[in-house]
Parts: C-alpha cells; structure tokens; sequence
C-alpha cells in the first residue's frame, strides 16, 4: 500500500495541473488571438453538441469550436426535431442583428409610420439601387398594412460616391421623408452637411453581411435581400412573433 502522504502529494499535483490546463474558453481565446488579434468575441456558450463551443461575433457571426481551441467550423447547426430542420445558427444570427439594430436610436433613421404599427421593418437602402425606387413606392402600402418602415443607408459603392452623397444630403434636410421622396423619384436634392450617421449605417451593414440593396430586416432580425413586392412583404412581416 502507497503511503498516504505519497497520495496526497500525488492528488495535489494533479490538482494545480487542472487549474493551470485552459478552459475551452481560453483555448478558443487564444486560438484566435493568434490569428486575428483585434477579433472581438460577444458571447461564448456551449453548443448543444457535446464538446463544441459557439463564439459570438459582432452582426451575428457564429464559429464552432472544439473545446481545446484547435479545430473550427464556420457554417449552419440544424436541430432535426419533429420532423423539422431547425437552423440553430440562423437563430442565434437573427437575435444578434435585432439587437443591434435595437441599440440604433429611430430618430437616426428616416421613418414612415402609420397611426399604429403592428409591427416594422429596417431597409438598408441605396437611392440608385432601381429595386430599392419601386419597394420605395409601396412604402404607402405597407403603412396601410400597418408597417413601419425604417430607412438605413447603404450606399453600395461606398464613401465619397454620388449615392453617400445624396444620403448625406436625406439626413441633413429639415425634412427626411420629403428629401427621400425626392432622391428615390431621382430628384436632384440641395446638397447638405451636417453631423450624420451614414457612414456608421454603412459600416454596421457591413458587419451584418449585406452587399446588394433593398437589404430588408424583419423585427425579429430576419434578413430578406432584395425587392418583395408589398403584398407579400406585409404578409411575411405581420407573421413575426
């Protein structure tokens, strides 16, 4: 028999090596400092597969790891479920944009409201973008639907280009939905400047992956790219929990 001092020296050393050993957090952690130092993890969470870690991004992103930190992979989770494939990743995105989108004060945005909403939409838009025009012209539509629509811009080509411009110019009129009317019948707008929040508008819609317009973001963070006509639009926005 091992004396008992001998096993209690044993266990102690076992012991401080289990708290010097990383936790899949910091492994993860270290992992990606190695390769993108400035990458800013929101949230870290166990998946629901066993030895997997989820990392949160900014916009939504999700990366999976394994606990030690040593292999990734970046794509959709589904949960099979009652005959359903639920997209778990989907999910996790939609929450994170409606956040963050959430965090953007309305009075940043050009809106048309009804009376009473039931519900809204955020439209990342161009005044170039020709879907962007005709979603413009049923924006009556959708209010009488009970919609609200909230503007955000995206011009496609960037700072500094013709639409930036004129965006700038929306946001600094004495009156946005006027001037919008305006830049999306292809009016030519009084050139204006002020203090305006296009180009972080522009930076976030970046961050959430949007690269053509209308970029169209249900209240629940649910992406839809591209032109719906109203019908359908106020149909699919209504249905949100």
């Amino acid at each position: 028999m091992r004396p008992l001092h001998v096993i209690s020296a044993t266990l102690l050393c076992f012991t401080a090596s289990l708290a010097l050993a990383e936790s899949p957090e910091q492994a993860i952690r270290s992992s990606l400092k190695a390769i993108q130092p400035d990458l800013e993890i929101q949230t870290f969470v166990a998946s629901p597969l066993p030895g997997i870690h989820e990392a949160h991004l900014s916009g939504g992103r999700v990366l999976y790891f394994s606990d030690d930190g040593r292999h990734m992979l970046q794509g959709y989770l589904f949960d099979f479920k009652d005959g359903k494939a639920v997209n778990l990743t989907e999910q996790i995105k939609n929450r994170a944009v409606a956040k963050e989108l959430n965090a953007v004060p309305v009075s940043d945005m050009v809106v048309f409201s009804p009376e009473k909403p039931k519900t809204h939409i955020t439209v990342f838009t161009d005044p170039d973008c020709g879907f962007c025009q005709k979603l413009h012209e049923e924006v009556p539509a959708l209010n009488k639907a009970g919609i609200e629509v909230r503007y955000m811009a995206f011009p496609r080509q960037g700072a500094g280009s013709a639409a930036y411009n004129t965006l700038v110019s929306v946001w600094c009129a004495d009156d946005r939905r006027s001037a919008m009317n305006k830049a999306k019948s292809r009016e030519a707008l009084a050139p204006a400047n002020c203090e305006n929040p296009v180009d972080e508008q522009l930076a976030l819609g970046e961050v959430f992956g949007i690269q053509g317009t209308p970029a169209i973001v249900l209240a629940d963070g649910t992406m839809i790219s591209g032109y719906r006509p109203a019908a359908e639009l106020a149909k699919i926005a209504l249905s949100v929990k």
